[in-house]
């Protein structure tokens, strides 16, 4: 995903279409037909009063696209059963699959609007027959790691939102031109989703939850070097934008076998997540990257004491942005040996404690843990350099979370060794950071090569552990080298961003009086 993205080869599905791409690395950005299509089912979606937000968008979006993907796993799977001679069984009874109720054929394969439900008819199904039927796949599947599980998962948290069924039948119909039949159609979906994802995290204050910036991932990434075979772990993975990032670091790796590519797909990327609609988004962006049935469960992964996490429980990779500011209650915090309200200082204590002796985790936390005086800080700090090896220390400026409204750090450190000695970089990518100027690959290019080898810059420095306060443990970001200088951006940068902010605020307004006309 890093720089421009190419043009790709026709799809093989769809031999003779032109190529799909998302913009040409020489060339002007122009819109392909995936495109088009999602910016059509979000102005269909406007015009619904039963959404409201990006969040509604990308919700409802995201049920139609799960069950048109089903659709098209299922015609593959079908369709390499009959090569073989054998049956296939589908998963979804008949009148539930998509060609019955949301796209039906005629003989000649084209769509028959005299069969497809619409108005009150196709919103009365979906509501009180399809999606009923479809909740009711968690209680009889087999297990939690499979996708009939995931489909009674998602359709028993969600609901449809869309109070017109004539609405309904419009973004039916534009999910339909969508397919899932190749890896290059998956790919460009991919993209396309994960920039949904990215609206919706900069649509409200608490963008976080639900989007990491992609290159801060991918630098975390490149850091701690995930490998084949190893378990990787987010217990707040919100739309799985580690997990997705994982999975792409390690599929382009060389030389990758049918069992590795096996243990890609079913023994690698594993995800908790409390939110029902940041489930249902990491669910369905690990599908579209190319995970079947993602190892994501729906819980609150503070409820589990941590007294009960066994070696079997543990992984070799954590990569995580736990939700910071939240406070848990008193009984959620007596899972804990460091009580604490601060809902990020808990998952700290539990991603410890997940990891495997020798395991390596990155972890975004907000800058203040470094220096804070309060008990469970102190003591956090405490366990993190007595019980793991803390070796890199990555200060964010502001900004680098849209909505978020505070400064992080990334915590790397690996589990079994004390700490002796930390590495400090002051990320400055020489402009001040916001929703039109974010994070990019380049800016975190220098923080990567300079971390392989823990080298000294006027960015980056080593700070000895024996020198380190034992009283307090502060690990405040002090650049010997002149400290932060702050990025101020100019005039017209600043009148880019306002003119940016005030269409955006002019047509959430234009939305609001269609609604009420």
């Amino acid at each position: 995903m890093n720089g421009g993205w190419k043009c790709a080869a026709p799809s093989p599905a769809n031999p003779g279409q032109p190529p799909i791409a998302l913009r040409n690395n020489r060339g002007p950005e122009r819109t392909t037909v995936f495109e088009q299509t999602f910016k059509n089912i979000d102005d269909i979606l406007h015009k619904d009063a039963g959404c409201t937000s990006e969040l509604d968008y990308t919700e409802q979006s995201s049920w139609l696209l799960f069950l048109k993907y089903l659709d098209d796993l299922e015609a593959d799977k079908a369709a390499e059963a009959e090569l073989e001679g054998k049956p296939y069984r589908f998963i979804l009874d008949a009148p539930y699959r998509w060609t019955a109720w949301a796209a039906p054929r005629d003989a000649d394969g084209s769509f028959d609007h005299n069969l497809a439900l619409t108005g009150d008819d196709l919103r009365d199904f979906v509501n009180h027959k399809l999606f009923p039927y479809l909740a009711g796949f968690k209680a009889r599947a087999s297990g939690p790691n499979t996708i009939e599980y995931k489909i009674g998962e998602i359709f028993g948290e969600i609901k449809n939102k869309l109070q017109s069924g004539y609405t309904l039948r419009d973004v039916i119909e534009q999910v339909d031109e969508l397919h899932f039949r190749s890896q290059t159609q998956k790919h460009e979906l991919s993209h396309l989703y994960e920039a949904k994802i990215r609206n919706m995290g900069n649509a409200g204050r608490n963008g976080g939850e639900y989007y990491t910036p992609r290159p801060l991932i991918r630098a975390m990434i490149q850091v701690v070097k995930p490998r084949i075979g190893e378990r990787i772990y987010d217990g707040a993975c919100g739309s799985a934008g580690f997990l997705c990032e994982a999975f792409d670091y390690l599929r382009s790796q060389p030389g990758l076998t049918t069992a590795d590519l096996k243990t890609l797909q079913q023994r690698s990327f594993y995800g908790k997540e409390k939110k029902s609609l940041a489930y249902v988004i990491a669910i369905m962006n690990m599908i579209l990257h190319g995970i079947e049935a993602p190892n994501v469960i729906h819980t609150n992964t503070l409820a589990e004491n941590l007294a009960d996490i066994q070696d079997k429980d543990r992984y070799d990779v954590i990569l995580a942005n736990p939700p910071f500011g939240g406070k848990e209650r008193k009984e959620v915090q007596q899972n804990f040996p460091i009580k604490t309200g601060e809902t990020a200082f808990l998952f700290l204590q539990h991603f410890i404690k997940s990891l495997k002796a020798g395991g390596r985790a990155a972890i975004v936390i907000k800058n203040t843990f470094l220096s804070n005086t309060d008990n469970a800080s102190v003591s956090l700090r405490k366990l993190l350099l007595e019980g793991c090896n803390l070796h890199t220390v990555l200060d964010c400026p502001g900004g680098t979370f849209q909505g978020a409204g505070v400064k992080t750090v990334v915590l790397f450190f690996e589990k079994g060794a004390p700490t002796r000695r930390i590495w400090y970089y002051q990320l400055d990518p020489g402009r001040s950071l916001g929703k039109t100027n974010p994070l990019s690959d380049d800016d975190l290019a220098d923080f990567v090569a300079l971390q392989a080898r823990f080298a000294d810059s006027p960015k980056s420095w080593s700070v000895d552990a024996s020198s380190i306060a034992s009283t307090i443990h502060d690990l405040s970001v002090k650049n010997p080298n002149g400290g932060e200088e702050v990025a101020l951006r100019s005039p017209q940068e600043i009148l880019d961003e306002i003119a940016a902010l005030d269409a955006e605020s002019a047509e959430a307004l234009a939305r609001i009086r269609e609604l009420v006309a």
